[in-house]
């Protein structure tokens, strides 16, 4: 494992997250404005249907990276060229199929599915139809995302991240200022997105990488190809599974409580994404490293990186997440004027599910690594369909929509993290024991002392901004200090302390050469004016 690559490609994505977290969460508040509830509402709907059946893509994206990813780690490059047309022409197909299946569902699901006002119904299909094509542009830049991703080139990936949330900004100030059907005009700008980034993606990757020759006739490889497709289709159940419960749980929160609660749904979401964009960060610089270690046969060391990415991506979600829970209601009036009813609540359930899920979310990579993942997704994709049935019957006899992300934390957090352990321990050697002392136990206590922090001045100020500044500082506080004494290993520690040391050197090193050059260019002039001095 390269440890510097991996530090510095972790590196470029919190920079282009920094930048892209303010364009988006700024965005967001103009278009919620701009649209208004009801269509801000729409939009989640008909973008979460479209969403949902990109599954499809998912999987076969998946596919294509641990293949890559694989390759790179064998480091063979007529392998890397088969893979690469294979996906290619895959990704067409499927980009094509794709394309014609939502058409075909455009009416099923307006006339019987979607619980959408009747004067906005016209919109809605626009927008369905504007990202109809924005999916298929989407699915046909994934065999150049993976390669991308294989070579661990996350600065391009962090400029062209960037790029695109310049763009919807710019799209955001023109909703506002059209005097046109603003939902209409978003739906049909945001198509715009993905034809840009599949062109800049496909440009550099075939002046940048010698894989990226598309030449599927001479290249195609009937093994590999019944290879991906295996894979991509025991991955599918999975995934679709997981996108069959996301989605879901928009509509039957739309069909029983309406798109206003549909609204407080998407922001919940948009709240989880920005956060989680933290720790994604990591994991995507990591789970090349991962796949690659299984490429060349060290289990050992892939196991190794995979806690300790669980570990420390938990303490990233969490350093943000846990005072943001506390907060969440003034937060949310800070970023929004009108806060939707349900909002808060939903967001702090939302970002409790997700540090559920970041304990083991490092594993789900190393089982797709080892490639043994037929159990497991079809188990998760069971639970899925038993959660959703359990919020339908729930709804029916009148419960509340809180006992949708309840029951979200216990089946699709708590029971899917104890899956991946189960079957991670089965095909490869990590213990239980191991997960408990390396990821659990730390994570509880450094969340505990840092959640007690936090909610000391909750408790004694009055609701101010004040108070929001004092709950991050303790909250902060609390948690370094938690996670210095108690989450990490001696060696953590020691490479950490080994890490400053170097940097404070590097930087007093780069301080006396900064004195030195000042120096010599004085000593130079002085010398200058005396030959001048002379001469006259």
């Amino acid at each position: 494992m390269n440890s510097s690559r991996i530090i510095r490609n972790t590196g470029y994505l919190y920079l282009k997250m920094a930048i892209t977290m303010f364009i988006t969460l700024y965005s967001t508040r103009l278009l919620l404005e701009a649209l208004g509830v009801v269509d801000f509402g729409i939009f989640n709907v008909v973008g979460g249907l479209i969403a949902m059946l990109g599954f499809v893509n998912n999987s076969m994206a998946v596919a294509t990276q641990r293949f890559m990813s694989f390759a790179e780690g064998e480091d063979n490059m007529c392998k890397k060229k088969s893979i690469f047309n294979i996906s290619i022409v895959l990704h067409f197909f499927l980009a094509i199929i794709v394309g014609l299946i939502l058409l075909l569902l455009l009416v099923f699901f307006f006339d019987y599915v979607f619980n959408i006002p009747s004067e906005r119904v016209y919109a809605g299909k626009i927008v369905f139809f504007s990202l109809i094509i924005s999916t298929v542009f989407s699915m046909m830049s994934v065999p150049y995302e993976a390669v991308i991703n294989a070579h661990e080139d996350m600065g391009y990936y962090a400029v062209v991240g960037v790029f695109e949330s310049v763009l919807k900004l710019f799209i955001a100030f023109i909703i506002c200022w059209t005097l046109q059907d603003k939902l209409i005009l978003y739906g049909i700008l945001m198509t715009l997105l993905p034809i840009c980034t599949l062109t800049i993606m496909r440009i550099f990757c075939h002046h940048r990488y010698k894989e990226c020759i598309v030449s599927p006739l001479q290249y195609w490889n009937k093994n590999i190809l019944r290879e991906m497709v295996s894979f991509a289709g025991w991955n599918f159940i999975g995934i679709s599974g997981s996108m069959i419960g996301s989605y879901g749980r928009g509509i039957i929160l739309n069909h029983f409580f309406g798109v206003v609660v549909n609204a407080a749904y998407g922001i919940a979401i948009q709240i989880n994404g920005q956060i989680l964009s933290f720790t994604n960060n990591m994991l995507k610089a990591l789970n090349p490293a991962i796949a690659k270690s299984e490429g060349s046969g060290e289990t050992e060391r892939m196991i190794r990186i995979s806690l300790k990415g669980c570990k420390f991506s938990y303490y990233i979600l969490a350093f943000f997440a846990i005072p943001l829970i506390i907060e969440m209601p003034i937060i949310l009036s800070l970023w929004l004027k009108n806060v939707p009813p349900w909002a808060v609540v939903f967001g702090r359930l939302t970002l409790t599910n997700s540090l559920v899920e970041q304990m083991t979310i490092a594993l789900g990579t190393s089982l797709l690594a080892i490639g043994n993942i037929k159990q497991f997704n079809v188990m998760t994709t069971v639970l899925n369909v038993v959660f959703l049935a359990f919020c339908g019957v729930l709804f029916i006899l009148g419960f509340s929509p809180i006992t949708m992300y309840v029951l979200n934390i216990i089946f699709c957090g708590v029971l899917t993290s104890c899956l991946k352990i189960y079957y991670l321990s089965k095909y490869s050697d990590m213990k239980y024991s191991l997960f408990m002392k390396a990821v659990f136990m730390p994570v509880v206590i450094v969340s505990a002392i840092s959640f007690i922090g936090g909610m000391i001045p909750y408790y004694l100020i009055e609701d101010s901004y004040y108070r929001v500044v004092s709950t991050f500082i303790i909250s902060s506080v609390s948690f370094v200090c938690a996670t210095y004494y108690w989450g990490l290993l001696r060696e953590e520690k020691n490479v950490l302390w080994n890490d400053i040391a170097k940097k404070g050197i590097n930087v007093s090193n780069s301080y006396l050469e900064a004195i030195d050059k000042v120096q010599n260019v004085f000593y130079k002039g002085i010398e200058n004016i005396e030959k001048k001095c002379i001469d006259i």
